[in-house]
């Protein structure tokens, strides 16, 4: 008995000690996943003001050319506001990104070839203007003419980036750091629930309820399962709100860069082509060198202009809000199917839909059409959109070399944005391909866009 007494306390002593492990070591997995988290999330909050920062003083550059500019043009003294504020600012922004890059490092060197650049055309733009205030016409044109400036801006341009793209680098490397956290603890929580569980089952050894123990234990496992369904089930959900949110902030920057593009670089072309036209009406015909050269910066003008038109119906297609659905997709059709050379054929039927649901429908026959333009190969592409009575159907079918959807990771070639999209708007989207044989895509999109929630995505 003696004996037997001794063993069980040996058995519930181990037990003890694997349970005040188990604890210590969930204890030093918390503590070091939270330092080791709270320091990613610092770099990640100090990587994102740099790449604000830059952001900042392209902004501020951007301004200071535009002021400048407007003066040289109109001789508007109000001009010089917004160019001398822009000045101001962006000293103050070159000083808060030397203090956040350490010397001898690539960054920095990037910051000061930088640096370099933007006081040479602060300084290109002080002339101008000063030579504007004095009179000289002849010389702040000759300047304002010359590509020095527009030099100094794609290098400014070349540099900031290269600074976003680094400190982007960054905060991916934290957010790595982060996830590693997190599956560091994951680990470590299962390795110290698996001892815990020992600890107990050893114990549960030692008493005459091993049963009633065991449904007990059942019983807690099972809550912790609904638990965690529970959790996961919220989580997919806040990450779904989030996806949506950046889709539409997406949408946002787009219609936001697409109306500075036709009110800003606009008026800038507009404003060349018009002082060109004025140049050739006083030049007449004296030169006829210089007349051709300003003719060929007259067409140089309108192929930017046209250009810009080209990238501002890319971004926020104009179509679409004055000319309907309908109408948008077939002009989509016809621009991509002369520079492709792919053969387009349309099926459209007109339907009555939100703009919001109209844009959906847009950009997945745009991404659809991107997609065949690169990888498909294909010769043909149908598209089509079907109404019914409760939703309508989009479908772009080619004949390309197709690929297997079951070894397609779900974010290629664009399928993860027109997935969500669709589910988004309460929809379902199909992708049916096999190689050598084609892709078919079939989005169905409520007409109501207040439906129950988004289903999941198929492949077949």
């Amino acid at each position: 008995m003696k004996l037997l007494a001794s063993f069980r306390l040996s058995r519930g002593a181990i037990s003890l000690v694997l349970a005040v492990l188990a604890a210590l070591v969930l204890i030093g997995i918390n503590e070091a996943g939270y330092s080791e988290s709270t320091d990613a999330l610092d770099r990640i909050e100090q990587y994102t003001r740099t790449r604000n920062a830059v952001n900042r003083l392209l902004q501020h550059m951007l301004d200071a050319e535009t002021g400048s500019r407007g003066y040289l043009l109109t001789g508007d003294p109000r001009y010089l506001e917004p160019y001398n504020a822009a000045v101001a600012e962006i000293g103050q922004q070159l000083d808060r990104l030397r203090n956040v890059y350490l010397p001898n490092t690539p960054e920095a060197g990037t910051l000061n070839a930088m640096t370099l650049n933007v006081q040479r055309k602060l300084a290109e733009m002080d002339l101008s203007v000063r030579m504007r205030k004095q009179g000289n016409e002849d010389a702040w044109k000759s300047v304002l003419l010359t590509d020095v400036g527009k030099e100094h801006m794609d290098a400014i341009r070349a540099q900031a980036a290269r600074l976003i793209e680094s400190a982007s680098a960054g905060m991916a490397a934290a957010q790595d750091r982060v996830e590693q956290s997190l599956r560091f603890a994951r680990a470590g929580i299962a390795i110290g629930s698996t001892a815990a569980l020992l600890a107990f089952a050893l114990y549960l050894r030692q008493t005459t309820r091993l049963k009633l123990a065991g449904e007990q234990q059942q019983a807690a496992l099972q809550q912790e399962r609904d638990l965690l369904e529970s959790q996961v089930r919220e989580r997919t959900a806040s990450l779904a709100q989030l996806a949506t949110h950046l889709q539409q902030v997406r949408e946002e920057e787009r219609g936001h860069l697409a109306r500075e593009l036709h009110d800003e670089l606009g008026a800038l072309l507009t404003a060349a082509k018009l002082d060109v036209a004025r140049l050739k009406s006083k030049i007449g015909a004296q030169s006829p060198e210089l007349n051709q050269r300003l003719q060929h910066l007259t067409e140089t003008l309108n192929s930017g202009i046209a250009l810009k038109r080209r990238i501002i119906e890319d971004l926020r297609p104009s179509s679409l809000a004055n000319l309907g659905l309908t109408a948008a997709l077939e002009i989509l059709a016809r621009e991509f199917s002369e520079r492709s050379g792919i053969e387009i054929a349309c099926n459209l039927e007109p339907v009555q839909l939100d703009e919001a649901v109209q844009l959906t429908v847009y950009r997945i026959v745009q991404e659809s059409l991107t997609n065949v333009g690169k990888y498909a190969e294909a010769a043909q592409v149908e598209i089509g959109v079907r109404e019914y009575s409760s939703h309508i159907e989009v479908e772009i079918r080619d004949d390309g070399k197709g690929f297997d959807v079951r070894s397609t990771k779900p974010s290629t070639h664009g399928l993860a944005g027109m997935r969500h999209r669709v589910e988004a708007a309460g929809g379902r989207l199909t992708v049916s391909s096999q190689p050598g044989q084609g892709t078919r895509i079939l989005a169905s999109l409520p007409k109501a866009t207040a439906a129950a929630p988004a289903p999941l995505a198929e492949a077949a």
